[in-house]
């Protein structure tokens, strides 16, 4: 009954009451380059406008870069954005990039780590953290039980962070702090501890 009725949530940050919308420009430094831009949090329509972008600018482009900014958002939604970036990656090659004093919290992180080279800023803001739930209905929060928060962060660890080529020793330390509180990180101080999700610092 529990799972039918909520939504687990991987955000730093209420949900923005603006829809956010991708846009999509090509690369000005760049030829054949186009930049999938995403501000806002990880809730529909974000995977199927990608997937649409994608269809109109498959052919027309050899690298995609998808800027993120977003304070995280629906587990469900984040992995069908996920499935998209892996059809992109099949025949493109794919960057991922948050910018000076962007944002890329809680779900954000599994979709930054879909891409083959992975930029950010020193100023860029990250934070890892325990799920929450809300209604699908009402979009308020409801109070998890222990077992569930934790089998909710084990199906979050499991398919995105495990699957990732995440420092070990870093995984295994963001792990233990998770389980104390919110982690929150600077692209500087990912790319200086070598967790290996920033792979390149701009």
């Amino acid at each position: 009954m529990f799972a039918a009725a909520v939504y687990y949530v991987f955000s730093g940050a209420p949900e923005s009451r603006s829809q956010p919308h991708l846009r999509v420009q090509p690369d000005p430094l760049e030829e054949n380059v186009v930049i999938f831009a995403w501000a806002g949090a990880v809730y529909p329509p974000m995977a199927k406008e990608m997937s649409e972008a994608f269809d109109l600018w498959k052919d027309k482009t050899d690298r995609i870069i998808i800027e993120l900014d977003s304070p995280g958002g629906l587990l469900d939604e984040g992995g069908r954005v996920i499935k998209v970036i892996q059809r992109m990656r099949n025949t493109h090659a794919v960057w991922t990039y948050v910018g000076p004093d962007s944002d890329c919290l809680s779900m954000c992180v599994p979709i930054y780590l879909q891409g083959r080279m992975r930029v950010a800023a020193p100023t860029s803001r990250w934070l890892f953290h325990d799920a929450t739930a809300v209604d699908i209905y009402s979009g308020a929060e409801i109070v998890m039980y222990s077992h569930e928060r934790a089998l909710a962060n084990l199906e979050f660890f499991n398919r995105y962070i495990e699957q990732s080529d995440i420092n070990p020793k870093w995984r295994d330390d963001l792990r233990a702090q998770m389980s104390i509180g919110d982690v929150w990180k600077t692209g500087q101080e990912l790319k200086d501890e070598r967790s290996n999700i920033v792979t390149i610092l701009d």
